[in-house]
């Protein structure tokens, strides 16, 4: 069982779905690891963004509520930190401060940034797994530490019957194995 195999077998059944909808830099066209695994996914189902972190967060807050379910994509787990106002305050605490009247189910991609065979730097390559429960109370983190997990733990946020959205942590050395 192979990693990036996963991934793309992962998200080439979500892309099947018919209100799933896949969004950040560089999905509509190739420029980091993630987008190879989403190859698959047909351009009409691709919203392409420029670098603007917690705008991106708001969309997809704003496309869950509306019944899509958004694979929100970040290439570096560095520079999803920029949407945490978003992420924390915003799509996390929705269905409290609607008492369960609005929920916005999310999807979101971050990824450990590679450090085999050589380090992207310590900007490109930061693990905050550990802090983010801490913040996001309401928002279910996995990280995806081995392959055979990846396939049933994207089946499992999209399925989910609580609408709770989903952080899937994926590691960038693993891409290779």
């Amino acid at each position: 069982m192979n990693y990036k195999n996963e991934l793309i077998k992962s998200m080439d059944w979500l892309s099947k779905k018919s209100n799933t909808i896949f969004l950040g830099q560089a999905v509509a066209f190739s420029g980091h690891a993630l987008s190879a695994t989403i190859s698959n996914v047909p351009l009409k189902k691709k919203i392409e963004l420029p670098v603007f972190e917690e705008t991106q967060m708001g969309i997809a807050t704003g496309l869950g509520m509306s019944g899509f379910v958004p694979i929100n994509i970040y290439p570096r787990f560095d520079f999803f930190l920029l949407s945490l106002n978003q992420f924390v305050n915003h799509l996390d605490k929705i269905s409290d401060m609607t008492k369960n009247r609005i929920n916005s189910k999310v999807i979101t991609r971050v990824s450990v940034g590679t450090k085999i065979p050589f380090s992207a730097g310590p900007q490109h390559t930061q693990d905050y797994s550990k802090v983010i429960p801490i913040m996001a109370k309401n928002i279910n983190v996995v990280e995806l530490k081995k392959p055979q997990m990846i396939f049933k733990e994207y089946i499992k946020a999209y399925k989910r019957k609580d609408n709770k959205s989903t952080l899937m942590i994926e590691f960038g050395d693993l891409y290779a194995k």
